[in-house]
Protein backbone atom coordinates (compact mmCIF):
# COMPACT_ATOMS: atom_id res chain seq x y z
CA UNK A 1 0.00 0.00 0.00
CA UNK A 2 2.83 2.42 0.91
CA UNK A 3 4.67 1.56 -2.32
CA UNK A 4 1.48 2.21 -4.31
CA UNK A 5 1.07 5.61 -2.63
CA UNK A 6 4.71 6.49 -3.40
CA UNK A 7 4.26 5.41 -7.02
CA UNK A 8 1.04 7.44 -7.31
CA UNK A 9 2.75 10.51 -5.79
CA UNK A 10 5.73 10.13 -8.14
CA UNK A 11 3.40 9.96 -11.17
CA UNK A 12 1.45 12.96 -9.92
CA UNK A 13 4.66 14.92 -9.50
CA UNK A 14 5.73 14.10 -13.05
CA UNK A 15 2.32 15.08 -14.43
CA UNK A 16 2.42 18.39 -12.53
CA UNK A 17 5.99 19.22 -13.59
CA UNK A 18 5.23 18.37 -17.22
CA UNK A 19 2.01 20.40 -17.11
CA UNK A 20 3.60 23.57 -15.74
CA UNK A 21 6.62 23.24 -18.02
CA UNK A 22 4.26 23.14 -21.00
CA UNK A 23 2.44 26.23 -19.76
CA UNK A 24 5.82 27.88 -19.19
CA UNK A 25 6.97 27.43 -22.80
CA UNK A 26 3.64 28.66 -24.25
CA UNK A 27 5.26 31.96 -25.34
CA UNK A 28 7.42 30.12 -27.87
CA UNK A 29 4.32 28.52 -29.41
CA UNK A 30 2.30 31.74 -29.62
CA UNK A 31 5.33 33.62 -30.96
CA UNK A 32 5.30 31.29 -33.97
CA UNK A 33 1.88 32.79 -34.75
CA UNK A 34 2.98 36.43 -34.41
CA UNK A 35 1.74 37.24 -37.93
CA UNK A 36 -1.81 36.22 -36.98
CA UNK A 37 -3.99 38.80 -35.15
CA UNK A 38 -4.48 37.86 -31.49
CA UNK A 39 -8.29 37.78 -31.79
CA UNK A 40 -8.06 35.26 -34.67
CA UNK A 41 -5.68 33.07 -32.67
CA UNK A 42 -8.13 33.19 -29.76
CA UNK A 43 -11.09 32.23 -31.96
CA UNK A 44 -9.15 29.31 -33.47
CA UNK A 45 -8.03 28.24 -30.02
CA UNK A 46 -11.68 27.99 -28.94
CA UNK A 47 -12.82 26.04 -32.03
CA UNK A 48 -9.96 23.55 -32.14
CA UNK A 49 -10.02 23.10 -28.36
CA UNK A 50 -13.70 22.21 -28.60
CA UNK A 51 -13.10 19.61 -31.31
CA UNK A 52 -10.13 18.12 -29.48
CA UNK A 53 -12.01 18.02 -26.16
CA UNK A 54 -14.99 16.29 -27.78
CA UNK A 55 -12.60 13.63 -29.06
CA UNK A 56 -10.95 13.19 -25.64
CA UNK A 57 -14.28 13.06 -23.78
CA UNK A 58 -15.57 10.40 -26.19
CA UNK A 59 -12.32 8.45 -25.90
CA UNK A 60 -12.31 8.33 -22.08
CA UNK A 61 -16.12 7.99 -22.01
CA UNK A 62 -16.58 10.80 -19.51
CA UNK A 63 -20.27 11.75 -19.36
CA UNK A 64 -19.99 14.32 -16.56
CA UNK A 65 -20.71 17.21 -18.92
CA UNK A 66 -24.19 15.77 -19.60
CA UNK A 67 -24.95 16.11 -15.89
CA UNK A 68 -23.46 19.60 -15.75
CA UNK A 69 -25.53 21.03 -18.63
CA UNK A 70 -28.77 20.00 -16.88
CA UNK A 71 -27.92 22.18 -13.88
CA UNK A 72 -28.95 25.82 -14.45
CA UNK A 73 -26.63 27.19 -11.75
CA UNK A 74 -23.64 25.39 -13.25
CA UNK A 75 -24.43 26.57 -16.79
CA UNK A 76 -24.86 30.21 -15.68
CA UNK A 77 -21.55 30.04 -13.81
CA UNK A 78 -19.82 28.47 -16.82
CA UNK A 79 -21.06 31.31 -19.03
CA UNK A 80 -19.20 33.68 -16.71
CA UNK A 81 -16.08 31.49 -16.53
CA UNK A 82 -16.03 31.07 -20.31
CA UNK A 83 -15.90 34.86 -20.75
CA UNK A 84 -13.16 35.14 -18.11
CA UNK A 85 -11.02 32.42 -19.69
CA UNK A 86 -11.50 34.03 -23.12
CA UNK A 87 -10.24 37.36 -21.73
CA UNK A 88 -7.30 35.56 -20.08
CA UNK A 89 -6.34 33.64 -23.22
CA UNK A 90 -6.75 36.70 -25.46
CA UNK A 91 -4.71 39.06 -23.29
CA UNK A 92 -1.96 36.46 -22.86
CA UNK A 93 -1.69 35.86 -26.61
CA UNK A 94 -1.64 39.62 -27.19
CA UNK A 95 1.04 40.06 -24.52
CA UNK A 96 3.31 37.42 -26.02
CA UNK A 97 3.01 38.70 -29.58
CA UNK A 98 3.47 42.34 -28.53
CA UNK A 99 6.69 41.55 -26.63
CA UNK A 100 5.21 41.72 -23.12
CA UNK A 101 6.12 38.20 -21.96
CA UNK A 102 7.80 39.52 -18.79
CA UNK A 103 4.73 41.58 -17.88
CA UNK A 104 2.54 38.51 -18.48
CA UNK A 105 4.72 36.39 -16.19
CA UNK A 106 4.36 39.06 -13.48
CA UNK A 107 0.60 38.57 -13.73
CA UNK A 108 0.88 34.90 -12.85
CA UNK A 109 3.11 35.71 -9.88
CA UNK A 110 0.46 38.17 -8.68
CA UNK A 111 -2.35 35.65 -9.33
CA UNK A 112 -2.32 33.78 -5.97
CA UNK A 113 -2.15 37.06 -4.04
CA UNK A 114 -5.11 38.33 -6.07
CA UNK A 115 -6.93 35.11 -5.13
CA UNK A 116 -6.38 35.95 -1.44
CA UNK A 117 -8.00 39.35 -1.98
CA UNK A 118 -10.98 37.80 -3.78
CA UNK A 119 -11.36 35.30 -0.95
CA UNK A 120 -11.69 38.19 1.49
CA UNK A 121 -14.13 40.11 -0.72
CA UNK A 122 -16.39 37.28 -1.87
CA UNK A 123 -15.85 34.36 0.51
CA UNK A 124 -15.64 36.44 3.71
CA UNK A 125 -12.28 34.86 4.52
CA UNK A 126 -10.15 36.49 7.23
CA UNK A 127 -6.63 37.56 6.38
CA UNK A 128 -3.72 36.05 8.27
CA UNK A 129 -0.63 38.15 8.99
CA UNK A 130 1.43 36.53 6.17
CA UNK A 131 -1.43 37.15 3.75
CA UNK A 132 -1.58 40.83 4.74
CA UNK A 133 2.19 41.09 4.20
CA UNK A 134 1.84 39.36 0.82
CA UNK A 135 -0.89 41.78 -0.28
CA UNK A 136 1.08 44.83 0.87
CA UNK A 137 4.21 43.77 -1.04
CA UNK A 138 2.22 42.87 -4.17
CA UNK A 139 0.47 46.24 -4.08
CA UNK A 140 3.83 47.93 -3.55
CA UNK A 141 5.17 46.13 -6.64
CA UNK A 142 2.27 47.33 -8.79
CA UNK A 143 2.56 50.91 -7.44
CA UNK A 144 6.34 50.92 -8.00
CA UNK A 145 5.96 49.87 -11.64
CA UNK A 146 3.19 52.43 -12.15
CA UNK A 147 5.19 55.32 -10.67
CA UNK A 148 8.73 54.48 -11.79
CA UNK A 149 8.03 52.79 -15.11
CA UNK A 150 5.34 55.32 -16.00
CA UNK A 151 2.48 52.91 -16.77
CA UNK A 152 -0.03 50.70 -15.00
CA UNK A 153 0.90 47.05 -15.64
CA UNK A 154 -2.57 46.37 -17.02
CA UNK A 155 -1.56 43.12 -18.74
CA UNK A 156 -0.35 41.69 -15.42
CA UNK A 157 -3.45 42.91 -13.57
CA UNK A 158 -5.95 41.64 -16.16
CA UNK A 159 -4.26 38.23 -16.35
CA UNK A 160 -4.16 37.92 -12.56
CA UNK A 161 -7.72 39.17 -12.00
CA UNK A 162 -9.34 37.15 -14.81
CA UNK A 163 -7.65 33.89 -13.78
CA UNK A 164 -8.30 34.48 -10.07
CA UNK A 165 -11.99 35.15 -10.71
CA UNK A 166 -12.07 32.11 -12.99
CA UNK A 167 -10.57 29.96 -10.23
CA UNK A 168 -12.99 31.38 -7.64
CA UNK A 169 -16.08 30.61 -9.72
CA UNK A 170 -14.84 27.15 -10.75
CA UNK A 171 -14.06 26.38 -7.11
CA UNK A 172 -17.61 27.29 -6.10
CA UNK A 173 -19.16 24.79 -8.53
CA UNK A 174 -16.33 22.24 -8.17
CA UNK A 175 -16.34 20.58 -11.60
CA UNK A 176 -13.91 18.22 -13.34
CA UNK A 177 -11.54 20.32 -15.44
CA UNK A 178 -12.00 18.74 -18.90
CA UNK A 179 -15.84 18.46 -18.96
CA UNK A 180 -16.04 21.97 -17.53
CA UNK A 181 -13.69 23.32 -20.21
CA UNK A 182 -15.71 21.46 -22.86
CA UNK A 183 -18.88 23.33 -21.88
CA UNK A 184 -16.97 26.63 -21.73
CA UNK A 185 -15.71 26.13 -25.29
CA UNK A 186 -19.22 25.13 -26.43
CA UNK A 187 -20.46 28.46 -25.04
CA UNK A 188 -17.69 30.43 -26.78
CA UNK A 189 -17.72 28.45 -30.06
CA UNK A 190 -20.66 30.23 -31.80
CA UNK A 191 -19.03 33.65 -31.26
CA UNK A 192 -15.61 32.33 -32.34
CA UNK A 193 -17.04 30.65 -35.45
CA UNK A 194 -19.05 33.75 -36.42
CA UNK A 195 -15.93 35.90 -36.06
CA UNK A 196 -13.78 33.56 -38.17
CA UNK A 197 -16.44 33.44 -40.92
CA UNK A 198 -16.69 37.24 -40.77
CA UNK A 199 -12.94 37.88 -41.18
CA UNK A 200 -12.79 35.29 -43.94
CA UNK A 201 -15.64 37.07 -45.72
CA UNK A 202 -13.75 40.35 -45.28
CA UNK A 203 -10.63 38.68 -46.78
CA UNK A 204 -8.65 39.40 -43.61
CA UNK A 205 -8.74 35.86 -42.25
CA UNK A 206 -5.40 34.09 -42.06
CA UNK A 207 -6.52 30.44 -41.91
CA UNK A 208 -6.09 28.71 -45.32
CA UNK A 209 -4.76 31.98 -46.75
CA UNK A 210 -1.23 32.20 -45.33
CA UNK A 211 0.82 29.00 -45.12
CA UNK A 212 0.46 25.35 -44.21
CA UNK A 213 2.63 25.90 -41.13
CA UNK A 214 0.32 28.65 -39.84
CA UNK A 215 -2.78 26.51 -40.46
CA UNK A 216 -1.18 23.56 -38.65
CA UNK A 217 -0.18 25.71 -35.66
CA UNK A 218 -3.68 27.16 -35.38
CA UNK A 219 -5.21 23.66 -35.40
CA UNK A 220 -2.59 22.51 -32.89
CA UNK A 221 -3.96 25.15 -30.51
CA UNK A 222 -6.65 22.63 -29.51
CA UNK A 223 -4.39 19.94 -28.07
CA UNK A 224 -1.93 22.58 -26.81
CA UNK A 225 -4.77 23.99 -24.69
CA UNK A 226 -6.31 20.72 -23.51
CA UNK A 227 -3.30 18.46 -22.85
CA UNK A 228 -1.80 20.54 -19.98
CA UNK A 229 -5.26 20.72 -18.36
CA UNK A 230 -5.60 16.95 -18.67
CA UNK A 231 -2.18 16.51 -17.04
CA UNK A 232 -3.17 18.96 -14.30
CA UNK A 233 -6.28 16.90 -13.59
CA UNK A 234 -4.16 13.74 -13.38
CA UNK A 235 -1.73 15.45 -11.00
CA UNK A 236 -4.40 16.96 -8.74
CA UNK A 237 -5.78 13.52 -7.87
CA UNK A 238 -2.35 12.16 -6.89
CA UNK A 239 -0.48 14.89 -4.99
CA UNK A 240 -1.57 17.46 -2.37
CA UNK A 241 -2.77 20.85 -3.60
CA UNK A 242 -0.06 22.43 -1.46
CA UNK A 243 2.55 20.68 -3.61
CA UNK A 244 0.84 21.89 -6.78
CA UNK A 245 0.78 25.38 -5.23
CA UNK A 246 4.57 25.42 -5.14
CA UNK A 247 5.09 23.80 -8.55
CA UNK A 248 2.80 26.30 -10.30
CA UNK A 249 5.47 29.02 -10.08
CA UNK A 250 7.58 26.99 -12.45
CA UNK A 251 5.38 28.26 -15.31
CA UNK A 252 5.82 32.06 -14.94
CA UNK A 253 9.50 31.52 -14.08
CA UNK A 254 10.10 29.68 -17.37
CA UNK A 255 8.13 32.37 -19.23
CA UNK A 256 10.16 35.11 -17.54
CA UNK A 257 13.44 33.45 -18.55
CA UNK A 258 12.18 33.00 -22.12
CA UNK A 259 11.22 36.67 -22.29
CA UNK A 260 14.62 37.70 -20.95
CA UNK A 261 17.02 35.37 -22.74
CA UNK A 262 15.21 34.14 -25.85
CA UNK A 263 13.30 37.25 -26.95
CA UNK A 264 15.60 39.79 -25.24
CA UNK A 265 12.81 41.86 -23.68
CA UNK A 266 13.99 44.81 -21.62
CA UNK A 267 14.24 44.33 -17.86
CA UNK A 268 15.21 47.58 -16.19
CA UNK A 269 16.24 48.06 -12.55
CA UNK A 270 12.78 49.47 -11.78
CA UNK A 271 11.17 46.38 -13.32
CA UNK A 272 13.44 44.18 -11.19
CA UNK A 273 12.43 46.09 -8.04
CA UNK A 274 8.75 45.65 -8.92
CA UNK A 275 9.25 41.90 -9.40
CA UNK A 276 11.26 41.63 -6.17
CA UNK A 277 8.48 43.28 -4.16
CA UNK A 278 5.96 40.79 -5.56
CA UNK A 279 8.36 37.88 -5.00
CA UNK A 280 8.85 38.87 -1.34
CA UNK A 281 5.09 38.91 -0.79
CA UNK A 282 4.74 35.61 -2.63
CA UNK A 283 7.54 33.97 -0.61
CA UNK A 284 5.90 35.12 2.64
CA UNK A 285 2.58 33.61 1.56
CA UNK A 286 4.12 30.34 0.37
CA UNK A 287 6.08 29.93 3.59
CA UNK A 288 2.86 30.32 5.61
CA UNK A 289 1.15 27.71 3.41
CA UNK A 290 4.08 25.32 3.84
CA UNK A 291 4.18 25.85 7.61
CA UNK A 292 0.42 25.27 7.87
CA UNK A 293 0.72 22.09 5.82
CA UNK A 294 3.50 20.76 8.09
CA UNK A 295 1.49 21.57 11.24
CA UNK A 296 -1.61 19.83 9.88
CA UNK A 297 0.46 16.80 8.92
CA UNK A 298 1.90 16.54 12.42
CA UNK A 299 -1.55 17.05 13.95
Amino acid sequence: MIDQKKESYAKGLIYALFCYCLWGVFPIYWKMLKDVPAEQILAHRVIWSLLFLVGIILLIKNKSFLIYIKNKKIVVTLVATSLLIAVNWGVYIYAVNQNHIIEASLGYYINPIMSILLGVLFMKERLTRPQIIALVFALAGVIWSTVHLGFVPWISLILALSFSLYGLLRKRINLESLPGLLIETIILAPIALWYLLYVDHQHTGVFLHHSFQTDFLLILGGPVTAIPLFLFGMAATRIPLSSIGFIQYLSPTISLLIGLFVYKESFSTNYLISFCLVWIGLATYLYSVYRGYRENKRG
